[in-house]
């Protein structure tokens, strides 16, 4: 199970920081991924980092602004979200999927999330 928190109101240039607990199986051999959802729109790739190995991705819009990590004694990854902007506004997804790759495309991991909430304010 995933469980994801953090999300909020914020003024545009704030910052937040979301967590995602996991639990149920160990996360070793996982790749932990945010997502998110504007009305309207499809669910895009934000970030995602390989559990073991360590690498991270990126969607171009969020690079230099977002930072993915985790801490593995808690079984939780983080996104902490700084600049934010009006259009960073979306219901944010953790997710995981197995193995080493980090794909973008949301089809590609198997276990989700619910939804967090996070509204910026111009």
């Amino acid at each position: 199970q995933l469980q994801a928190s953090g999300g909020g109101l914020v003024q545009a240039g704030g910052s937040l920081r979301l967590s995602c607990a996991a639990s149920g199986r160990t996360f070793s051999s996982y790749v932990m991924g945010w997502f998110r959802q504007a009305p309207g729109k499809e669910r895009e790739f934000v970030a995602a980092i390989s559990w073991s190995g360590g690498s991270t991705r990126y969607t171009d819009s969020v690079k230099g602004r977002f930072t993915i990590s985790g801490d593995n004694a808690k079984n939780t990854v983080y996104l902490r979200m700084n600049s934010l902007k009006p259009e960073d506004t979306a219901v944010y997804y953790c997710a995981s999927k197995l193995g080493l790759n980090i794909p973008t495309i949301p089809t590609s991991y198997a276990y989700w999330g619910q939804g967090t909430q996070v509204t910026v304010s111009s």
